[in-house]
């Protein structure tokens, strides 16, 4: 019997090209491990009504963790065209699989290194070492949306709220909202979670990114957590930045920054500014982890014109992989894998096109296994 039990979960796109690239390095790694192959993926939902069917969550829930590819996502108009004819009109809503994820095994914390890797020709400069912690299940994420708006909840939103009552005039079908709803407890979370990273690897700071000058309830609440959370560490520097002067400060100062934490839409749009500092999503790790699951992903998308064309950068999910390994606690393993990773990087003999170079997904990959 297999040491781990992992759910296998492509999705679509180039997320079967790059997860055949993850198989080739845990072969030559020889990872005791059990793959076991999930549905996801748009074509789930346009033959069922549903990208992330049950069947696969309860898959996962016998398993010790997720490996994942990439999955399209398209906007709720798009995605009501593209369902077969008999399931429109039956009230198939779209909702992102990923985010399902997350919250169905509630994890909560979203990690990204985002490092810059010597000789890659894509760094934004040499030396970059950051890592950005994203709370994973709340905030603009959370899902609670209104379009139209129920006359219901606009009237009780205007009992408690005199700014609601400008917008009466537009007509509540005109009306779309989106909640961006936070607890305590998860930035507690997400800021301990910051701090404790910083503390494990001798990382000199904790920034907490927000907007509190216009978003002051929320804004306020991961603030004054934040500030409750740092005197827990004095060893360790804690900074707080408005998330538009922060995207600035990255370009302008990365070398300044080691560990960010952020709400959920702050978090992801700080994690892809990031990631191009060091070369671009080709290159983005995350693991969505959880008290006792998590689920690891490259960030870049499914890019569907290039599925099957074994173009793109695996890199990405090869450094997930290491990420998962980590979560395992194959550190052994995790460390020979980034620095086969970071050998092939270095030398550039083999690159992927958005490198400059002419070798596929595969051949990359097998470059890392030969150094492994």
């Amino acid at each position: 019997m297999a040491k781990y039990k992992i759910a296998w979960l492509p999705g679509d796109g180039v997320g079967n090209d790059v997860m055949e690239a993850a198989r080739i390095v845990l072969d030559t790694l020889k990872l005791d491990a059990e793959y076991i192959h999930g549905d996801i993926g748009w074509e789930f939902w346009k033959t069922e009504g549903n990208p992330l069917p049950d069947r696969t969550i309860e898959m996962m829930k016998t398993t010790t963790c997720a490996l994942f590819g990439a999955i399209t996502s398209k906007p709720k108009e798009e995605a009501q065209e593209e369902l077969i004819p008999e399931l429109r009109g039956k009230g198939y809503d779209y909702f992102s699989p990923i985010v399902r994820l997350r919250q169905e095994f509630n994890l909560h914390t979203n990690m990204r290194p985002c490092k810059a890797y010597p000789g890659n020709p894509l760094n934004y400069k040499e030396g970059i070492d950051l890592v950005v912690f994203r709370e994973n299940t709340e905030g603009m994420y959370g899902g609670v949306e209104f379009h139209p708006v129920p006359q219901e909840v606009f009237e009780v939103l205007k009992a408690n709220h005199p700014k609601m009552k400008k917008f009466e005039q537009y007509g509540l079908e005109n009306l779309a909202i989106s909640t961006r709803i936070m607890s305590r407890q998860k930035c507690a979370n997400i800021v301990r979670q910051a701090f404790e990273f910083a503390k494990k690897f001798n990382r000199k700071s904790v920034t907490v990114v927000d907007k509190p000058n216009v978003l002051r309830e929320t804004g306020g609440l991961m603030l004054r957590t934040a500030r409750q959370v740092a005197k827990e560490y004095p060893g360790i520097d804690f900074w707080e930045t408005n998330i538009d002067a922060q995207a600035m400060w990255l370009l302008k100062n990365p070398f300044d920054y080691d560990v960010l934490a952020a709400e959920n839409m702050f978090g992801d749009i700080l994690s892809d500014l990031a990631a191009q500092l060091v070369g671009g999503l080709g290159f983005a790790s995350a693991g969505n982890i959880g008290d006792n699951y998590a689920v690891f992903e490259p960030t870049h998308g499914s890019a569907p014109k290039y599925a099957g064309q074994y173009k793109v950068n695996p890199t990405a999910m090869l450094l997930t992989t290491k990420l998962m390994l980590d979560w395992l606690g194959e550190t052994e393993m995790a460390e020979r894998l980034e620095s086969a990773i970071a050998e092939v990087i270095k030398e550039g003999k083999v690159r992927t096109y958005d490198m400059g170079g002419s070798n596929t997904t595969l051949e990359m990959a097998e470059e890392v296994a030969r150094k492994l």
